[in-house]
């Protein structure tokens, strides 16, 4: 059965019962982002700013796994830099938890597109360097080859990253992220440059990650598909200026199969959604 909230344009609506898994996973080491009333322009040179994101309210809860989905170019890679922390708002405030968030943090790991290793360094100096920036990694060096089995890289520590495949490299960027035991995973369109039966298989090993690590975990993605498979809830954007069009719960059980009527409808309804918030192009299996 998939229920639906309303749009949370001016302030966040109430959320919904969690299920019993997450709440089992909101129990671990997790954190809670609010985002309140969250502006943000783009300033040009002799020419007006740009208005990216207007008035945002979202709440996402411990252990969470939430997708944002919208036009291409609306605004989701910004909202999601604003909760790195690589970018301020203009107005608003975003919070992990009880701490307003002023800047990057290791409780908030990020994985990006392209796996941005460090070419000259072997993975596994890709993956500990995390734990160098924080000088804590003869404290917590002992930890790397767990993150190296929880992502399927054993054997490959003295590699270096031209000898990956792309599906590869993404898994050690992964780990990357995974390291330093964040409270919130960000994935910013992790899976966009890999073939469909990589990408297939990478959606569930990350599924599988975040249900054994038990972070809140917040994914952009431009794929309908992808979205319903993995998230709990899905935060639909308008086009620029992004505003919340809806924030829909899946309430599909786990593990979710893509001929699932259920499945087929919800994505029906999200590419309806996507239509009316302003996309005027014919949308592709793909968005």
């Amino acid at each position: 059965m998939v229920v639906k909230s309303k749009g949370l344009n001016s302030k966040t609506a109430k959320l919904p019962v969690l299920s019993k898994e997450a709440q089992n996973r909101s129990e671990q080491k997790a954190g809670t982002i609010r985002i309140r009333a969250v502006h943000k322009t783009f300033p040009q040179f002799d020419a007006p700013d740009i208005p990216v994101l207007v008035d945002i309210n979202l709440e996402f809860r411990a252990g969470e796994f939430i997708a944002l989905i919208g036009p291409s170019g609306c605004g989701k890679s910004t909202l999601l830099r604003l909760i790195a922390g690589l970018a301020l708002p203009d107005q608003g405030s975003l919070n992990l938890d009880d701490k307003e968030i002023h800047g990057p943090g290791y409780e908030r790991g990020l994985v990006f597109q392209d796996p941005t290793l460090f070419p000259w360094k072997t993975v596994y100096e890709n993956i500990a360097f995390g734990l160098r920036a924080r000088r804590v990694y003869q404290k917590e060096k002992n930890t790397i080859p767990e993150f190296f089995k929880l992502v399927g890289l054993e054997g490959f520590e003295k590699s270096y990253p031209h000898h990956l495949s792309g599906g590869m490299a993404q898994r050690a960027a992964l780990a990357r992220a995974l390291v330093n035991k964040p409270k919130v995973l960000l994935l910013d369109e992790p899976l966009g440059a890999l073939d469909a039966f990589t990408r297939m298989n990478m959606q569930d090993e990350i599924l599988k990650i975040w249900e054994h690590r038990g972070m809140t975990t917040v994914m952009v993605t431009h794929d309908v598909d992808e979205a319903i498979y993995m998230a709990d809830r899905i935060v639909v954007m308008s086009s620029r200026p992004a505003k919340i069009e809806q924030v829909i719960q899946v309430g599909i059980g786990r593990p979710r199969q893509r001929g699932d009527p259920d499945f087929l409808d919800l994505r029906a309804k999200i590419l309806q959604i996507l239509h009316f918030a302003g996309t005027k192009q014919e949308l592709p299996y793909y968005l």
